[in-house]
Parts: C-alpha cells; structure tokens; sequence
C-alpha cells in the first residue's frame, strides 16, 4: 500500500516517533484534488494520519506546508504534529473520529475557528508565481497560458461571455485592494474534507496549500459550505470580526465570493472536462444542495462528472451575480475605498 521508494522513509518516521517500524492496520484514506497519500495507521493501539507527499513543486513544498501545520497545532487548530521531514516529505499527526456537524451548527464555531487561524504568527509567502487559490484570478492575468481561450474552446461559458469574464478578472484587479493588515496566515483549501469536528471541536487539516493570504479568501470559499442567506452571513462575519462587519466588510466579502465562483467555475470544469466541450443545455444542479450534499460526505469531487457540475454551479452564480445590482453596489464600495486610501 505504501509506494516502494517511500517505505524507508515511512519505516523511518515510525522508528523516530514510536521506537518500532510495526504497525497493526493500515488504510488508504480519500482524498480529492491532492498528489499526497494520506494513510490512517494504527501503532501501538493508536490511530495516527501518515501523510506521503509524492511531489513536490511550488504548491507542494513540504518545509513551508510543515512549517504553517505546525503553528496551527500549536495554536489548537490542526491536530497534534507527532513527526515531520520535509526532505522524506513525510509527516505523521494524531487522526482525529469525524463525527457530523450540521451547516446551521457550523456557522460560529468555523467562523472563529478561521479568526484563530488568521491571528497567528505569518505563514510564509509562496515563492512561485502561481497558486491554487481563488486570489490568482486577481493577482495574475487570466490570459497566462491562454487561461480563457482554453474555457472558450471547452465551451463552459455561453456564447460571448468569455470576453465579459475577462473584463471583469480585468476590473476586480485593478479594484481590489491588496492591504498588509488583512494578508493573514490562511489555509486556502478549506474544503469540507479538510475540516474535522470530533463532537466538540473543529480541527483544520491537509496544509499542502497554506500561506500568508488575504484573509477574506477563506472566509468566502467556507461561506458557500455553511451560509445560505444575508442573515447567516452577518452572524460569520460577526464572529469572525468580533464586532459590527460594516458597509465596506460587507461588500469585501461579496466581491471575494465572486471570485471564488470565477475560480472554481473555471478550474473544475476544466478538470472534470478534461478540456473538451460539456453540455450546456444540460441542467445544472442547484448551488445550495449540491453544497450540502458534499458537506454531508454525499458527494466526492474526485468524480470528473461531479468536478465538472461543481465548476457549472459556481459559473452560473457568478453569471447571475454579474446582472444584480448588489454587484455593481458592492464593486463601487470597493473601488471607491481603494481610491480614497
């Protein structure tokens, strides 16, 4: 089960932490979008999460990855860190019972999970030039690498959108604000996979793509999982702030979920798709249930069909959202603070 070239390094972390290179159980553990193998192992009646980074690239980088897992432990937000080596890109944590948490009952308790996060010491800065994360549609030209023509040739957009979509990555760049007090240490992947709550906590998994980010991306990919109404978002916002959000907050916030629907619009549809042209007379499935049922484990994106419904879903928002006044409301909130600073 464990690949051959990684078996000494494993053997290794296990001689380091538990003084034996045995263990009485081992199982591969789902996980989607991710080039590590994440094994749940039992050692001497314990159960552990072994992490097995396969490559390492920009985004893959094991030292920065386990720098930024570590603070987080520490801080009671991640799971304990029982061993870590970077050049065996091997890590091993204590594996942590999921147990449900309904969306109505996650609002609170992530929104000052994600205030924990951001309050920590500084993740370290990527070094690369491109990251997974929704703040690429804002920092760099969705043109690199013919971003938006290979959309247009895999027809996930209508018919004369693709050049609306590229006016828009074009205008919320050159609005959006880039503020040192709000690039905070942030986890980037907060999918429901990567969030665990054992019946009294949560705890925040997988650091592969943590560093120091905007702090509203966070807190607009999570909102689409656990907030379905203005009333909701204001409760999460609060929290999360610890006082009243206010105009400008909230229209931060609104354009950053804009982006996040650009983001995963195009990227899994691409993925799902492979490239080549989807079907869009086809009905799309609706954003909020098809949020909850990845929320409730009901449906996996390592499934190319369910990438390429979740990239459609997330399209259509943005499509609408682009018709409402609130959009152009929120944009010129934003535009109008970045003139003023």
């Amino acid at each position: 089960m464990i690949p051959e070239a990684k078996k000494a390094a494993v053997a290794r972390a296990l001689e380091e932490t538990f003084d034996t290179t045995e263990y009485e159980d081992i199982r591969l553990l789902a996980t989607s979008v991710t080039s590590a193998l994440v094994f749940r192992i039992e050692v001497q009646g314990r159960p552990y999460a072994l992490r097995v980074c396969t490559r390492t690239d920009g985004m893959n980088e094991p030292t920065r990855q386990f720098a930024c897992m570590k603070i987080a432990a520490e801080a009671g937000i991640a799971p304990r860190v029982r061993y870590t080596n970077a050049e065996d890109r091997v890590s091993i944590i204590d594996f942590v019972e999921a147990r449900r948490l309904p969306a109505t009952d996650a609002v609170v308790p992530l929104a000052a999970t994600l205030r924990a996060l951001h309050a920590q010491p500084p993740f370290a800065k990527l070094e690369n030039d491109f990251d997974t994360a929704p703040t690429f549609l804002l920092r760099f030209s969705p043109m690199r690498d013919g971003f938006i023509q290979r959309i247009h040739s895999a027809k996930i957009l209508p018919e004369g959108e693709a050049e609306r979509l590229l006016q828009l990555c074009s205008r919320l760049r050159s609005i959006y604000p880039w503020h040192d007090s709000d690039m905070v240490s942030s986890h980037n992947d907060l999918k429901p996979a990567n969030i665990i709550f054992d019946g009294k906590q949560l705890w925040l998994i997988d650091w592969e793509a943590a560093y120091l980010n905007d702090r509203y991306n966070d807190l607009a990919v999570m909102a689409n999982y656990v907030t379905t109404n203005e009333a909701e978002e204001e409760v999460y916002l609060q929290t999360y702030f610890g006082e009243e959000v206010g105009e400008y907050r909230l229209a931060r916030f609104y354009v950053m979920r804009q982006v996040v629907h650009m983001f995963y619009g195009m990227v899994y549809t691409l993925l799902g798709s492979g490239g080549k042209p989807i079907e869009q007379n086809e009905p799309a499935p609706d954003f909020r249930d098809f949020h909850s049922r990845i929320l409730a484990g009901e449906v996996s994106l390592e499934n190319p069909e369910m990438k390429v419904q979740f990239g459609r879903i997330h399209m259509n928002r943005l499509l609408q959202n682009m018709r409402t006044t609130q959009f152009d409301y929120a944009l010129r909130i934003v535009s109008d603070r970045r003139g003023n600073e």
